[in-house]
């Protein structure tokens, strides 16, 4: 499929699919929809506080995103809406999580997981946000959230093999960055401060934020901000065999936000100064198509 492609036919149907961004503005405290390419740009959600991840449930038609919130006031919040904005609702209430980031949706077992910064937290919640748990505890308490290495940021998981990964970001420009590995399920006795399952996969990155999986090609894909040659890239390595994280994309103005169509071998990219970027999978053919956007975060690509 070509890499300005909107549309795709659904094998099984024969329902012809239009490929949108969600893009979050942090900025505006908005949430905008639109084509792959930029145009017919709407935006259908006002009012944020402070966006940061955004997932898209595309047969239920809905969008899930975190509200980070003010970090020392502990109220970010999770919200759902449909994919026009509308019948918008908070399903996981200030003071539940602290500081939620990047978001995943899990369809087949109706869960959602996240990364809480401050919390020091990965966590999870059913769709309508009820039984929310804590699957990963990095620390607890003021003086623990100081240490940014253990703030949890990006994650991803791979439900069929029941592995989880995330980030922990560490300083600005710190180089103390980690992606990490775990069973999705916390071993029997033992709890998310404790667990003894979790897999360091790669340190000593620039500052690592959002992350998606390539199942059907087995390859982890993050971006990092921080300082070259490292930092404001995209990067990608197999989750199979112990090697070094390929560099796809260099130069991004902190990169944040990263959203993968395997099916159609393109990859959506923002940063926080305003860029939106496409390219194919292995970084080639990239192209900026939006910039100067206001401070954006996170990004989803769906088929609707």
């Amino acid at each position: 499929m070509s890499a300005l492609s909107s549309t795709r036919t659904d094998a099984s149907s024969g329902v012809i699919r239009h490929g949108r961004l969600f893009v979050l503005e942090l900025s505006g405290d908005r949430i905008h929809s639109m084509n792959i390419d930029g145009s017919d740009r709407k935006t259908i959600v006002t009012d944020c506080h402070l966006p940061d991840g955004i997932v898209v449930d595309a047969q239920a038609g809905h969008i899930y995103w975190t509200n980070m919130g003010v970090p020392n006031l502990d109220d970010g919040s999770i919200e759902r809406a449909d994919l026009d904005g509308g019948n918008r609702r908070v399903i996981v209430a200030r003071g539940i999580t602290h500081t939620p980031k990047q978001i995943h949706l899990d369809k087949d077992a109706s869960k959602l997981y996240w990364c809480d910064r401050e919390g020091m937290r990965v966590m999870r919640a059913n769709l309508d946000g009820s039984h929310v748990e804590t699957l990963v505890e990095t620390g607890r308490g003021e003086k623990d959230s100081r240490d940014q290495t253990r703030w949890c940021v990006g994650i991803t998981i791979d439900s069929k093999s029941g592995k989880l990964y995330w980030t922990q970001k560490g300083p600005t420009k710190g180089g103390l960055g980690r992606l990490c590995r775990a069973n999705i399920d916390i071993p029997n006795g033992q709890t998310g401060a404790n667990r003894s399952d979790i897999e360091l996969l790669f340190d000593q990155l620039p500052e690592p934020i959002d992350l998606e999986l390539d199942l059907k090609n087995r390859v982890l894909y993050w971006t990092d901000r921080g300082d070259p040659p490292r930092g404001n890239t995209v990067n990608r390595a197999s989750i199979d065999k112990k090697s070094a994280p390929e560099i796809l994309i260099t130069h991004l103005m902190e990169g944040i936000g990263l959203a993968l169509d395997v099916p159609g071998n393109r990859m959506f990219v923002t940063d926080f100064a305003g860029s939106v970027y496409s390219a194919d999978l292995d970084g080639k053919n990239e192209s900026n198509f939006l910039y100067a956007q206001g401070n954006l975060t996170g990004i989803a690509y769906a088929e609707i």
